[in-house]
């Protein structure tokens, strides 16, 4: 058995495998009193008065575990995969850069609206990204639901709102893989602007 887990593990593209950890160790270390949520949340006060510099970059793998977090980390598994195994094939440079630009626009974002936490906006911009280049595709939802993949970052807020009472770190993340989609996506092909989001290439 632990040599199935271990296969399933590495069987993880490796950008995803490195996000997929965090997010475990992170609500682990948090739950196992290891760490100090105070210490790991998103403070501007501090981040400012205290150059308190983690803060941004660990607010992105904090999370209180419970239900909410178990389908936020399976949807994060399942569609970083995807994304890394189908659209980023061969290509981990340009995986690595997509999680760059997310992930520094969700801290960006978060420090102006004094967001504490950063889990779930990069997990849900990931799942728009994918969602948008395979919107014909059918995905498959919790009780047996179907339908195209278009629509399925608009159908978490919505159950976000029902499960927590909050849709809004669905609809920020939507916000932030929209912003990405577009730059790099439709604005160089729909509108002959340039890629503005082109990997950097180290020479």
């Amino acid at each position: 058995m632990n040599n199935d887990l271990a296969g399933w593990y590495n069987s993880i593209p490796p950008i995803s495998r490195y996000w997929f950890t965090a997010a475990i160790v992170g609500p682990l270390a948090l739950r196992l009193g290891v760490v100090s949520g105070e210490t790991v949340i998103l403070n501007t006060d501090l981040f400012w008065g205290s150059f308190h510099i983690w803060r941004p970059f660990t607010a992105l793998f904090v999370y209180g575990l419970g239900f909410p977090y178990l389908t936020k980390l399976y949807f994060l598994y399942n569609y970083s995969t995807r994304l890394e195994k189908d659209h980023f094939a061969g290509k981990p440079a340009d995986m690595a850069y997509m999680m760059l630009v997310i992930f520094l626009t969700t801290i960006g974002i978060g420090m102006i609206m004094k967001m504490p936490v950063l889990f779930i906006p990069p997990i849900i911009a990931c799942i728009y990204v994918w969602c948008n280049l395979y919107k014909d595709v059918i995905v498959s939802f919790f009780f047996g639901l179907k339908f195209k993949a278009i629509y399925l970052p608009w159908i978490l807020m919505v159950f976000g709102l029902i499960v927590a009472n909050d849709g809004f770190n669905e609809l920020l993340g939507i916000f932030i893989g929209h912003v990405y989609y577009f730059l790099k996506y439709r604005y160089p092909t729909e509108f002959g602007g340039p890629n503005l989001l082109e990997t950097p290439q180290v020479k």
